[in-house]
This record gives structure tokens, C-alpha cells and sequence, in this order.
């Protein structure tokens, strides 16, 4: 139970870990079928599967995994492989199966419209915690969205100087107009989230962009940013630009390798503020 404690706590501070266990044991060897050993980020360890040889590259192997957040098997063969020979184990085979500990995806929304309603409905199905942030209290309230890990209806600025986005957190804008957009961008880029998205025209996410370089925000912190935001399905309607939303979240989240449609004008391609798009591929923003 102890190493099941570890990896709650682990996953409520925003940390990763890898937990290994024997999933199959054949012969003499210095464990048994079961047995676990907690690799943390800060490569300390919890629990055993019979030290040695054995142990040191299973740690290793498992801080691979915290890395790629894919799991994966191991064989060890203890009779042909010399190197195991330590005087502490018999002889036998086991398989080792390491799985990633990662932590909870956190899903901050700005805005609490009606992209955000559904957003937050999608976004929660797929398994992100929700925060949602709107300076309108008759939008961000637990009526609209009961289920909220947080709902903070109080100004941009004073909700943003208390938040810290971590390495596994998300962040998506879709205020109700510009200048919130613009105020929510500044802090987001400069902050350690996973993912940034913005809802609007790619013609308005230049403009957005434009300002905040002449401020003095580094260009180069652009490139992450997914603006226009969501997979390019044609979507119109707030429920299907939420979903559009949501399948971007679980590509990044997934680590999705494959060539995606992308609604975002400088995902993929070198930083330009320089040229105007054109109008085409408009997404809706919020009322």
C-alpha cells in the first residue's frame, strides 16, 4: 500500500515516476511474481524486485519511460546471461512490466462562454481536470460547470498571479474579446504549461502576437502556441469547436507523431510576424 500512497502523491504534486512490476517468473530467481519498485523522478526508489544487476537496469529503463510516457516490458534471463551471476539468485527468467506514474493533465480555461461550457464538458470526458476563469461571476459559477476541480470568477490579472501552471498542465483561451485574450497570452507563454491554445482568426492571432513582441515578450515564445486553436474538422457550432479543442489536448497529451490538420497558422512552420495571413480558416470566438 505504501508504494500505491507514493504514486498519489506523487501524481497531486504535479511529479512522474515509473512503477515496475514482475509479471512473470519462471524458475529460481531472487523475487517473486508481483513484486513492485517505484522509480520517482528524482530517481529515488520504493519497494523492490531483488536488487542487483537486475534493479540497476530497470531503474534505468524506467526513467526512460517517465520520458517517452510509454510503458514497457523487460525479460531477463538469469542463467545465460553472466552478468546476473552476483552469487544472490539461482538462475530463472523474469519479465518485467514498467508502466509511466504521470501526473493529473490539468486543463486551465479562460473564458467561461459557451467554447468553454463545452470544452469543459469534452475536455473532463477525456480525462482532464478542469479550472475555469472569467472575471463574470454569472458565467464562472458551479452551476455552469459543477464538476470544475476550480471555478475562479474574479479579474484575469489577479487569478493568473496566483496560478503555476505546471510541465503537465494546459492552458486555453477563449475569452470574450480581444484584449483578454491578449492580457491571458503575455502570462501563459512565459509560464511552464504543456500546451497554450487561443481561440480567433488567424488574422487576429497575428495582430495578438504582434503587440506582445513590440512589449517586449521574446518571439521565439510564440512557437508552442496553438492559435488558432483545435484540429481543423470544419468545425461551427460551440460543441464541435470544443471537440476540435479536445482531440489537440489528447495529440499533445498522447505524444501523437503522425502529420495532424491543425487549425494553428504557425504550428509546424517557422515564426513569421512579419506576414498577413489571410482570412481564411476563421474560427468563431466567444460572445
Amino acid at each position: 500500500m505504501e508504494i500505491y500512497e507514493e504514486i498519489v502523491k506523487l501524481r497531486r504534486q504535479g511529479r512522474r515516476g515509473a512503477l515496475a512490476t514482475i509479471v512473470k517468473v519462471r524458475g529460481s530467481v531472487p523475487s517473486f511474481e508481483t513484486a513492485k519498485m517505484l522509480v520517482c523522478d528524482d530517481g529515488s526508489i520504493l519497494g523492490t524486485i531483488g536488487g542487483g544487476c537486475v534493479e540497476a537496469e530497470v531503474w534505468q529503463a524506467a526513467r526512460e519511460v517517465m520520458e517517452s510516457e510509454k510503458p514497457r516490458s523487460l525479460t531477463f534471463n538469469l542463467n545465460q546471461d553472466p552478468k546476473y551471476d552476483t552469487g544472490l539468485v539461482c538462475g530463472g527468467t523474469l519479465e518485467i512490466f514498467i508502466e509511466p506514474v504521470l501526473p493529473a493533465a490539468l486543463l486551465y480555461i479562460f473564458g467561461a462562454g459557451h467554447v468553454a461550457a463545452s470544452l469543459y464538458k469534452t475536455a473532463q470526458n477525456a480525462g482532464f481536470d478542469v479550472t475555469v476563469v472569467d472575471d463574470r461571476e454569472t458565467y464562472a459559477n458551479r452551476e455552469r460547470f459543477p464538476q470544475a476541480l476550480e471555478v475562479i470568477a474574479e479579474d484575469f490579472e489577479q487569478a493568473m498571479a496566483r496560478l503555476t501552471p505546471s510541465e503537465s498542465s494546459y492552458i486555453v483561451i477563449v475569452t470574450r474579446g480581444h484584449r483578454d485574450d491578449l492580457r491571458v497570452l503575455r502570462w501563459a507563454v512565459q509560464t511552464r504549461a504543456k500546451y497554450v491554445g487561443m481561440i480567433g482568426s488567424k488574422r487576429k492571432t497575428v495582430g495578438v502576437f504582434r503587440e506582445l513582441t513590440q512589449e517586449g515578450i521574446p518571439a521565439e515564445l510564440f512557437g508552442r502556441v496553438h492559435a488558432p486553436v483545435g484540429l481543423d474538422i470544419g468545425a461551427v457550432t460551440p460543441e464541435e469547436i470544443a471537440v476540435a479543442i479536445t482531440a489537440e489536448l489528447i495529440a499533445v497529451r498522447r505524444h501523437c507523431e503522425r502529420e495532424l490538420p491543425h487549425m494553428s497558422w504557425f504550428h509546424g512552420k517557422k515564426l513569421d510576424l512579419d506576414e498577413t495571413p489571410d482570412r481564411t480558416t476563421e474560427v468563431a470566438e466567444e460572445p
